[in-house]
């Protein structure tokens, strides 16, 4: 197969039994184009790309690839053709080095020193498109910055022309960003095509030529970049325009609610994760924790919501101490917790909705006495949870699972601040949600703060930090770099602390 020069989806559709992800779908790239894909959340942009990686098969349509029909029936087609993808979350081997993850599937490899061989082709590619890593060293020494441009030179490894990227910047520090950007925009100097998944419209108009919009599946808007601005791309996204800013009320912290001090936590591994920190949350505050996944956050939020026990250090909710890993007692203290992963922790998938509405709160009044639930009680809380937090379901009775990641986030928040917690702790709640579900989600968090509850906020995405939060800490191997308000500081320099530049706490 030749140069991919241009990429044809013509009337492209798939349905899941009465779901319709794409319908009628054309969509055309060529050569040296970065095109931005948008859309809702349950749009149907990632089914789209899995067709096109080979992951799915459409029910009716085509692909073309320089003006010919193509069968894409996996990833090897996909592959083969030219097309290379790099998911979300990165599909790396850890314990291997970089050089043995780009091996494994590579065709083109020598029986005698096929070491040699790659070794030379990872630098060549590392010296045409400034992806600067380390053949030698292990994945999981790697950043996650690192750990991306492990899985672009695998892929160009592979002669890809078509690089599909899903949220490629989720996980990454500014820096990061752009140093990511650089390189797809020399990759597209060269000659490489970019389709870039992402929900953040600045990224969108920074690098990609071009933008497409789904939304319930169908293509409904399409654009050169220079045509376009924030706001028109969030109205052809969810017919609206977005808040560019959160109006919080103008309220003076009050008294301590949360109080960590000298915490120290190991991480899974037995390895160091957080490291003498300290900080306190107050009534009508948002506490914001800055950093890269991977410097402690999971297991902070972990320890305060009691489902990992400290080495050393207390933990005070109240005044009243949280001594021991017990997730219930944090809860009666009146700890909420949004988790991160919210399929996995937030949910029990197969249940219904309204079941999933009372967890953690299913064996109290009214929602259950000491010989039965009361299901009439329950159904009536969820139909409330729907109604006031925006859910967008057809029944209370369809199983949880069912639901886009966004309604599922939404569900899990409502459930977490109906009860009026004391101490929200919301891990990420914003992440991989469209520009309407994050701002709904925002605008409750900071609701909850005005009526006098506090929340500790960890999220990787800075812009949020600095809309929503009154104070941000900055996380590196367990330790705060440094504590700032958003008057005080520059996104640059929450970025420089994300990577362990210290700076003078105001």
């Amino acid at each position: 197969m030749n140069r991919i020069l241009c990429l044809e989806m013509r009337g492209i559709s798939k349905s899941f039994v009465d779901v319709k992800a794409n319908r009628d779908i054309n969509l055309t790239i060529s050569s040296g184009e970065i095109l931005g894909l948008l859309g809702e959340n349950g749009a149907g942009k990632t089914t789209l790309m899995n067709i096109l990686y080979g992951l799915y098969r459409p029910d009716d349509g085509e692909i073309l690839v320089n003006g010919e029909v193509v069968k894409l029936r996996n990833p090897k087609d996909s592959m083969r053709v030219g097309i290379g993808m790099i998911h979300q979350h990165f599909m790396l081997v850890e314990k291997h080095t970089v050089l043995e993850n780009i091996a494994l599937g590579y065709d083109e490899a020598p029986f005698f020193f096929p070491q040699r061989t790659l070794r030379k082709r990872i630098w060549e590619l590392s010296a045409q498109y400034g992806l600067d890593v380390d053949p030698d060293k292990p994945i999981w020494e790697l950043s996650a910055g690192e750990q991306q441009r492990v899985e672009i030179i695998k892929a160009l490894s592979r002669k890809a022309d078509l690089l599909i990227m899903d949220e490629p910047t989720s996980v990454l520090t500014p820096q990061e960003t752009e140093e990511l950007f650089d390189i797809l925009r020399k990759m597209s100097s060269g000659g490489h095509s970019v389709i870039l998944i992402s929900h953040k419209l600045e990224e969108i108009l920074n690098i990609c030529n071009r933008v497409m919009v789904l939304r319930k599946g169908l293509l409904t808007g399409e654009a050169r970049i220079e045509e376009v601005d924030k706001g028109k791309l969030a109205v052809m996204m969810i017919g609206r325009q977005i808040a560019a800013a959160y109006p919080k009320a103008d309220i003076n912290p009050g008294d301590v609610v949360l109080e960590v001090t000298g915490l120290d936590v190991d991480s899974d591994r037995g390895l160091p994760a957080v490291r003498h920190l300290s900080l306190q949350v107050h009534r009508h505050e948002i506490l914001g924790i800055a950093g890269v996944s991977g410097n402690g956050q999971q297991e902070l939020v972990e320890t305060i919501t009691g489902l990992r026990q400290p080495l050393s250090g207390s933990i005070l909710m109240k005044g009243v101490p949280l001594d021991h890993a017990d997730a219930r007692k944090a809860h009666t203290l009146g700890i909420t917790h949004v988790p991160e992963e919210r399929i996995k922790y937030g949910i029990v998938p197969n249940l219904l909705l309204y079941e999933n509405s009372v967890l953690k709160r299913h064996r109290d009044a009214p929602f259950s006495s000491w010989i039965q639930m009361n299901y009439g009680a329950i159904k009536d809380h969820a139909g409330k949870l729907v109604d006031s937090f925006q859910v967008d379901t057809p029944s209370i009775n369809v199983r949880v699972k069912n639901l886009s990641g966004g309604n599922i986030q939404k569900l899990i928040l409502g459930r977490e601040i109906s009860g009026g917690p004391e101490l929200l702790v919301a891990a990420h709640p914003t992440y991989g949600l469209d520009v309407g579900a994050t701002e709904y989600i925002r605008k409750q968090i900071i609701e909850l703060r005005d009526s006098g509850g506090a929340v500790l906020l960890i999220s990787e995405d800075l812009d949020e930090l600095f809309m929503v939060c009154d104070r941000i800490a900055v996380m590196f191997e367990g330790r705060f770099m440094g504590q700032v308000t958003p008057e005080s500081c520059t996104v640059e320099e929450i970025g420089l602390m994300m990577t362990g530049s210290t700076i003078q706490e105001e």
